[in-house]
């Protein structure tokens, strides 16, 4: 009987999870406005802009790169609801369009969510070794975020 009711279920999951690939979230492949984008605004060093675009970008601007598994439902929507979130709280393409006092907030924020090693997220550098920041790293995105502070 338990062996019954075992196979229904999963046959029940399977089916689900089979019907459930036919949906997915709207995916964030926008296109980029390069004079609204942060580093069309701010200067920095390649090495830099490369940090922010491995470690940030795929959660807080408008273009992903998105990984194959994230295109497998349901597993699509809860990264893209991470990506949502992220973009709610800071969007790195929508820089331009933030005012002074808001942008001198989100450095703020970036410096504090760096230091306490909130971000990137310990999910996110796990499946991204690209995003793995090295204590130097940190302290370097720190410093410019920090020498970008003084303009707001």
């Amino acid at each position: 009987m338990k062996n019954k009711r075992f196979q229904i279920l999963a046959t029940i999951l399977i089916i689900g999870l089979s019907i459930s690939q036919f949906f997915s979230p709207t995916y964030n492949e926008g296109t980029e406005v390069k004079a609204n984008e942060l580093f069309g605004v701010e200067v920095a060093s390649p090495s830099v802009i490369d940090m922010f675009k491995n470690a940030c970008y795929d959660c807080h601007s408008n273009t992903t790169e998105y990984p194959a598994y994230a295109k497998i439902s349901p597993v699509s929507f809860w990264i893209q609801g991470h990506i949502d979130h992220g973009k709610e709280q800071l969007n790195f393409s929508e820089w331009a369009t933030y005012s002074p006092g808001k942008r001198k907030h989100k450095l703020e924020e970036c410096i504090e969510e760096i230091e306490k090693n909130h971000m990137p997220l310990k999910s996110y550098t796990w499946l991204h070794s690209k995003s793995r920041l090295s204590e130097d790293q940190k302290n370097l995105i720190v410093e410019w975020c920090r020498s970008i502070m003084v303009k707001y």
